[in-house]
């Protein structure tokens, strides 16, 4: 699953972390653009030697390092008809052995790389290919719609943000939404799943769970009911598990309905204002009714203390009526391995966000990100800059299905559509699929490298959503995906999601202990013995969110980072 749950969730806790990849995408590099000038000249030289070269007739051809780890064979099938029909280039890959950045560094030190090279969009990569005045600027190839239409088509809004203060741009974006004003919402899962069969039984409808109220009465009257084993069954369950973060766990799904805001960096813009997730009220709010649930009895009372594998093996047995957060949690093959209603997982269903008393507006638990996920990077001395560039127009195509494209071949080779294009596909090539899905990373290799992200995407068709499925029930994880996606938690990312801490700052230094006092309150909050208690232990953690983690100072650095990051390069 690609751009998926993993790539799109960012915590409150990592509101306070530096996060690779998300953000620095237009910042300024003093360095590099004061080699400008030479770096034009090696531009024009590099493109005159590619000319000359395909004069000769000899094809078109370059090296791509790829700044991860990866099972290379430059022989693929892919790789084949990308070099024998279209777009006629040889693209010779490259893997990193070990650590990507001390990999960079290394590389660097020693001459820099041939051709081109992709890395995941991160500050570090990006400052260190500037300093090391080995790379060419590329801001011209992409006003060239009659030559290069691909780089053409690039949404300018990214294009504007990737420019240093003399105007230059250093990469090649990639792995971006084509439409950035109605991106693709990601594997949106955070949501509440409840069994239709129980629902059923209790002689209720899922209508009747639009509301708090509705839920709690569907609860109660759960609880009545028994397993296969005869055990009664546990109302509501979630995961507290140990490795979450804030902004990716499963108590999300509840704060989310309670319109409280947990993705990006934990900050939601209210009029002209931000408000932090734990200076929401409706944080506590959410906090006193799972407490009012839990000494009710109506949530699973080992609900703290269960590993991730017992939570699944009560999802499978039946144990449970309802549970909020990731459905991923549960665990997808409860449902996706079924051909029909013979297991408690088959009647798993996603429903929206029930309406709470006073809260107008659902909240954010996910933030989409169109902004590119990869930079490419050229060499000044590269001899083959016209292949990177014809190479990079084709998979920058501006077309629903190129990421599909590149990553499997042109619909008719080794896949096609089931019943339109932009509707169902398969593999068509029994050997190629037998290759691609056998789970060894040899075997997929000999038939693709899997550069989907040297693409793009678009909402208008997902492959991983429109494939075709053995099971009946595989069907299911992506439209439930798909629905969660359009609940009202999931949004497009503004600047102030993609923020990057100062170094050495508050926000940085504190962010560690930000997330042990969440993990450490959320169970005394949950387990509160009675209202007494909890309004101790609410007041015990905002001291400790002030005493042990600064969390004034950390607000007050986000302000000024957010000021100055308008400042440099505007809001979205």
């Amino acid at each position: 699953m690609r751009n998926s749950k993993g790539t799109v969730a960012l915590s409150l806790a990592a509101m306070l972390a530096v996060l690779a990849g998300c953000s620095g995408n237009g910042g300024n590099n003093a360095n590099a653009g004061s080699e400008a000038a030479g770096t034009q000249s090696a531009s024009t030289s590099a493109s005159a030697s590619a000319s000359a070269s395909q004069a000769s007739g000899d094809p078109l051809a370059f090296k791509l390092w790829l700044g991860w780890t990866a099972t290379i064979n430059n022989d693929s099938l892919v790789q084949k008809y990308w070099r024998e029909k279209e777009p006629g280039v040889d693209v010779k890959l490259e893997a990193t052995q070990g650590d990507a950045l001390t990999a960079l560094n290394l590389n660097i030190n020693t001459g820099g790389f041939d051709d081109a090279a992709i890395f995941s969009r991160n500050d570090t990569v990006k400052s260190a290919m500037g300093r090391s005045n080995q790379i060419m600027s590329l801001e011209q190839y992409f006003d060239m719609p009659d030559k290069y239409p691909g780089l053409a088509s690039i949404p300018k809004q990214y294009l504007d943000r990737m420019k240093d203060k003399d105007g230059h741009i250093w990469s090649i974006p990639a792995w971006f939404d084509q439409n950035p004003n109605d991106p693709w919402p990601g594997w949106s899962s955070l949501a509440w799943t409840v069994r239709t069969d129980v629902v059923e039984k209790a002689g209720m409808k899922l209508e009747d769970l639009s509301t708090l109220d509705g839920v709690e009465t569907f609860l109660k009257k759960a609880a009545e009911q028994k397993d296969a084993s005869g055990k009664a069954l546990l109302p509501m369950s979630f995961l507290m598990d140990t490795n979450d973060t804030a902004s990716w766990n499963d108590e999300n799904a509840i704060l989310t309905a309670f319109g409280v805001s947990t993705s990006g960096k934990g900050v939601a813009k209210k009029g002209n204002d931000f408000v932090f997730t734990f200076d929401d009220p409706q944080y506590k709010a959410a906090y006193q009714w799972m407490n009012k649930l839990y000494r009710e009895k109506l949530i699973d009372p080992e609900v703290v203390t269960d590993k991730k594998e017992r939570y699944k093996e009560k999802n499978k047995s039946g144990r449970v009526a309802l549970n909020v957060g990731s459905f991923f949690n549960i665990d997808t093959t409860l449902w996706e391995t079924l051909d029909g209603p013979t297991e408690p997982g088959w009647y798993y269903q996603v429903i929206p966000f029930p309406k709470v008393p006073g809260v107008d507006q659902v909240g954010t638990n996910q933030v989409v990100n169109p902004y590119p996920g990869y930079d490419v990077y050229i060499s000044k001395k590269s001899k083959n800059l016209d292949a990177i560039l014809k190479f990079f127009d084709y998979t920058l195509a501006p077309k629903p299905e190129q990421q599909q494209v590149i990553n499997e071949g042109p619909a008719g080779l080794y896949w096609d559509w089931i019943d339109q294009p932009l509707g169902k596909w398969k593999y068509i090539d029994d050997n190629y699929k037998a290759d691609r899905n056998s789970g060894d990373v040899a075997r997929k290799a000999k038939v693709t490298p899997e550069l989907y992200m040297t693409s793009s995407y678009n909402n208008k068709w997902y492959p991983w959503w429109n494939s075709e499925v053995d099971k009946a029930g595989a069907a299911k994880t992506p439209a439930f995906t798909e629905a969660v996606g359009k609940m009202g938690g999931v949004r497009a990312a503004h600047n102030y999601d993609l923020l990057t801490p100062k170094e050495g700052g508050t926000w940085e230094k504190y962010a560690p202990e930000i997330e042990n006092l969440r993990k450490e309150y959320r169970a005394k909050l949950l387990m509160a013995k009675d209202d007494g208690q909890f309004e101790s232990t609410w007041k015990a953690f905002q001291d400790a969110l002030e005493k042990r983690a600064h969390w004034s100072e950390m607000k007050a650095e986000w302000q000024e980072t957010y000021k100055a990051d308008v400042a440099a390069n505007g809001e979205f």
